[in-house]
């Protein structure tokens, strides 16, 4: 049953009850969602030796194989499906996404992660690869030392189309826990 009403200004609180309650219910859409993003990754090369889904899916398998923690191999899995909208600000549209899911460092890990990784090829655009350098003031020294890890240990390497990378089905179930899906 929908509700009834066209102005929220007129609404009632049994009709925002009913709405939370359709919320949980369809929880689970966040994470077919995000898989569905991540899929269409596949299509994306844009230049690039791999494709971006083959690229976000060995990001993640480099951070798991790491030992890193379960919200940062997610969003090493997730931290370029911005890629999937625009190329220009997809560290914030991925940040952004994945926010409501971890914890404020690894947000932070993929908010910065572009200048983070400019450290290894804006020099061929003329740009500053010390670009990561502007973020230390408004991040902790952790939150920097994980951005710099992420970017320098994982992501920039995750390229090698030959590199044993793990399928996107061995990490559905984190994304559908992270998300609350509860259809696992």
């Amino acid at each position: 049953m929908a509700t009834s009403f066209t102005r929220m200004d007129e609404s009632t609180q049994e009709q925002w009850l009913h709405i939370g309650a359709q919320h949980a219910i369809n929880q689970g859409r966040v994470a077919d969602r995000m898989l569905m993003l991540l899929e269409s990754l596949a299509e994306i090369t844009d230049g690039f030796n791999a494709d971006q889904l083959t690229h976000c899916l060995q990001t993640a398998t480099l951070a798991e194989r790491a030992g890193a923690d379960e919200e940062v191999v997610f969003a090493s899995l997730m931290h370029d499906v911005g890629k999937a909208i625009t190329v220009a600000n997809h560290g914030a549209i991925s940040a952004e996404m994945i926010k409501p899911y971890v914890r404020d460092d690894v947000y932070q890990m993929i908010r910065v992660h572009q200048d983070f990784q400019g450290k290894h090829y804006y020099h061929h655009f003329g740009a500053d690869p010390d670009a990561r350098e502007k973020h230390r003031e408004d991040l902790t020294s952790e939150q920097f030392e994980l951005a710099a890890l992420f970017a320098d240990e994982w992501d920039q390497i995750a390229f090698d189309t030959e590199y044993d990378t793990l399928p996107l089905s061995h990490f559905e179930p984190l994304v559908r826990k992270l998300t609350g899906d509860m259809s696992l």
